[in-house]
C-alpha cells in the first residue's frame, strides 16, 4: 500500500467523541493513530457520521475535522485549521 500522508502518524489508543449539532449528538470513537494534521478513528459504524465534525478528545482537546476516507469501522480525518 502506498503511503499518501503528508506527515508521519504516531500509533495511539486514545478515547474521543465525534461531536455534531453543537454537542447534541455524539459518537464514541477510538483514535488509532495521530499526527498534527489528522487521525485515524475506529467507530462502531460509519453510518450517520457526516463529512465534517468536531473531534473531542477525552483530555479536552478539540479539533474540527473533515473526512478524507471511510471504511466499515474506520475513518481517516484531516484537521481543519481554525481561522483566526
Amino acid at each position: 500500500m502506498e503511503e499518501r500522508r503528508r506527515t508521519f502518524r504516531q500509533r495511539t489508543l486514545k478515547g474521543a467523541r465525534i461531536v455534531l449539532n453543537d454537542g447534541f449528538s455524539t459518537f464514541d470513537c477510538t483514535v488509532r493513530n495521530l499526527s498534527p494534521l489528522g487521525a485515524r478513528l475506529k467507530v462502531a459504524s460509519i453510518i450517520g457520521i457526516p463529512d465534517r465534525f468536531d473531534l473531542l478528545f477525552d483530555d479536552g482537546r478539540k479539533f474540527s475535522c473533515k473526512v478524507a476516507w471511510r471504511q466499515e469501522e474506520d475513518i481517516g480525518v484531516e484537521f481543519i485549521p481554525s481561522s483566526a
